[in-house]
């Protein structure tokens, strides 16, 4: 019959064109997969290293942090720790004197071309706080020893606090430098720089006068003590791997000032 022979048609046409797009399909996926074939086969051939993911957290590398000096301030009440220690951090002078009872700065420099962070503990000058000098020392790389040279009896203290902290770091050749500070105030010196050089070489530490009024010497004080940490560290780390020497770090830049033997 007529419609009989029309369905018919209908679905010989609907068969064709079915078959002709699965042709097309499989055709597209061949072609695909053509592309993905060669490229892994060029990927192998290749000598051009594959460039990192700058991204990828196993491969991603942080800075290491600049390396840490600890220095403690010491000395009497009034004899101008607090001044030297702001003067250094912020090129600023306080001339009036409160009583500390202990303050840390800290402060990133650059030492021989080194970026490194300093720690700097502003302790109390008062015999209140002394029952904890103990663990102050104990956290210490470096002291700066401070005494005023319009007051004798600061100067008979510094004797004292070296021979704590010597107990406590149990070494006579710990990192120390000897600071006779206000030497702005030549109208009422008592102490002489001879004396205090004096003092200085018996204990073999380095002697600086300083102004922390003027800012005279300030940057000399503590980067001078820095490098002595610093040689103290290269040191120590050398006679974990190999024999001791025979010269402390501060032994070795007195001998270069001639204030030590080197024999």
């Amino acid at each position: 019959m007529p419609w009989q022979n029309t369905v018919r048609d209908i679905r010989v046409s609907v068969i064709q064109e079915s078959r002709r797009l699965s042709l097309r399909s499989a055709n597209g996926l061949n072609t695909q997969w053509g592309k993905i074939r060669r490229f892994i086969a060029a990927r192998k051939n290749s000598t051009t290293p594959t460039p990192s993911n700058p991204h990828r957290e196993s491969e991603w590398k942080p800075q290491s942090a600049p390396e840490l000096y600890k220095i403690i301030m010491v000395g009497t009440g009034g004899v101008g720790k607090s001044a030297l220690t702001l003067q250094f951090m912020y090129d600023e002078f306080v001339q009036d004197y409160e009583p500390t009872k202990a303050d840390s700065y800290r402060k990133k420099v650059i030492l021989d071309g080194e970026e490194i962070q300093v720690d700097i503990l502003d302790t109390a000058g008062q015999e209140d706080y002394a029952a904890i000098r103990d663990n102050y020392f104990r956290s210490g790389e470096g002291f700066l020893c401070v005494f005023s040279v319009t007051e004798e009896t600061s100067l008979d203290a510094c004797r004292e606090l070296r021979e704590q902290i010597t107990r406590v770091k149990n070494s006579e050749t710990i990192p120390f430098i000897l600071i006779g500070n206000k030497s702005d105030l030549n109208d009422r010196r008592k102490i002489s720089s001879i004396s205090a050089e004096s003092k200085a070489y018996g204990w073999k530490v380095p002697y600086i006068e300083t102004s922390a009024k003027t800012r005279e010497n300030v940057d000399k004080a503590f980067f001078d003590l820095l490098r002595i940490i610093k040689e103290s560290k290269t040191t120590e780390n050398a006679n974990k791997s190999g024999p001791a020497k025979k010269m402390s770090p501060v032994e070795r830049r007195l001998c270069c000032c001639g204030l030590f033997s080197c024999r």
